[in-house]
């Protein structure tokens, strides 16, 4: 298995998303990671989506899904295993929405416990569960890593390594975190940051080089995705880290 690139866009109007869905494989991509706005109006019915987008290749490979780890919020995850399972999606990235302000060690340990479950659970369907750090999210800061994935089960969940919610809290040498965490490291998210703002990749201040060697030095075969929510024109992100993806992997 050799390195698959997929894009993954917010999209505010249903034009948007239909010319996100129809341009992706154009560009040269072999997947999308949607966002919740683009499935949850199909949740239900994974065969509806099948029938709208279904002939496109890759057209859900991740799901990205978010929120507590509260018995609501778990029901909705595993709702969404279930439409993932009914539309052949690979994984799901899950941010986890609490305020690292309020979170401890010891919370972290909890959630590893939670979300090893949860990932156990996502593999009877035939998913996989990723965690997605995020800026100001229980893993946020270099040590929770440690603290997450030193508690979490062997295989269970998976990391999902995003270089600007990294860059933006604090942590500079993201080559590090990719060589360390090579284990559980199952997707990327590439993402330009500067100046507190989120840019298209090669457009913004972190210095790609090393993380692409990293990536490569790692041995890594799997989904990479240009997470592009800087605001720009769908076709012209899509393609612009398309084209940077590709020249720094190569």
């Amino acid at each position: 298995m050799s390195i698959k690139l997929a894009f993954s866009r917010p999209t505010s109007i249903s034009e948007e998303q239909t010319l996100l869905f129809e341009q992706y494989r154009t560009t040269g991509y072999d997947g999308l990671q949607l966002k919740w706005g683009q499935y949850s109006p199909y949740l239900n019915e994974p065969e509806r989506f099948k029938e709208q987008w279904g002939h496109l290749s890759g057209v859900g490979s991740a799901l990205i899904a978010g929120g507590s780890l509260d018995e609501t919020n778990v029901e909705l995850l595993r709702s969404i295993y279930r439409f993932a399972a009914g539309i052949g999606t690979e994984m799901i990235v899950f941010c986890h929405g609490i305020a690292r302000a309020d979170v401890t060690a010891d919370d972290i340990r909890r959630y590893a416990d939670v979300l090893s479950e949860l990932g156990l659970e996502a593999q009877q369907h035939g998913i996989k569960l990723s965690l997605h750090h995020h800026h100001n999210n229980p893993v946020m800061y270099r040590e929770d890593f440690d603290i997450f994935y030193d508690r979490a089960k062997q295989g269970a969940v998976g990391l999902t390594v995003d270089t600007a919610h990294l860059v933006k809290s604090g942590v500079e040498d993201v080559a590090e975190i990719i060589r360390s965490f090579r284990p559980v490291i199952d997707n990327f998210h590439l993402k330009d940051f500067e100046q507190g703002e989120w840019k298209v990749l090669g457009h913004g201040a972190i210095p790609f080089d090393p993380i692409f060697q990293a990536i490569r030095d790692i041995g890594y075969s799997g989904w990479v995705s240009a997470d592009e929510e800087s605001g720009s024109g769908v076709l012209e992100g899509m393609q612009d880290c398309y084209a940077y993806m590709r020249n720094g992997l190569k």
